[in-house]
């Protein structure tokens, strides 16, 4: 029998700690879209083959648990579209929550392992696609580690 070892390219990352991708999320519609970008260019992520879940948005008002459910989903299809881990988004609604519901919105986001760049509205953003616009604004927000930005973002780059 034969071993072989398989590696990243250019080896594994440099720091383990290092943040994951940071993401545009729209909750605004009936299904959530994930997309991200790359040097202002964006894309909406979907899932692979085999691995399709659709992800129906929640009443704002609903409960933290499905929330928490809906942006683990998320997190999950942009982490198998990027190969990376994602820990970064920004969130889009249909309508603007009230300080409890944003709350909750915040602590779901936490508990499924993204850290909320900013929560808007889908006509605060450009454009005829929420999902492309959040993840634009995702990687302009999130700061560069490769800057000497330590506060745990970074953006979609590869």
């Amino acid at each position: 029998m034969k071993l072989f070892q398989i590696e990243e390219p250019e080896g594994g990352p440099a720091d383990p700690e290092a943040p994951g991708a940071a993401v545009g999320i729209d909750a605004g519609g009936a299904r959530v879209e994930v997309a991200c970008s790359v040097g202002g260019n964006a894309l909406v992520l979907e899932d692979r083959e085999g691995f399709e879940r659709p992800l129906p948005v929640p009443p704002l008002a609903g409960d933290i648990l499905v929330w928490q459910e809906l942006f683990e989903g998320a997190r999950i299809r942009a982490e198998r579209a990027l190969a990376r881990p994602v820990t970064h988004a920004v969130i889009v609604l249909a309508a603007t929550p009230d300080g409890g519901a944003s709350e909750r919105l915040l602590q779901a986001a936490d508990r499924a392992g993204l850290v909320v760049l900013r929560l808007l509205r889908a006509d605060e953003l450009p454009g005829p696609n929420p999902a492309l616009a959040a993840a634009v604004l995702a990687e302009d927000l999130a700061p560069r580690p490769e800057l000497g930005d330590r506060t745990g973002r970074s953006s979609c780059r590869r």
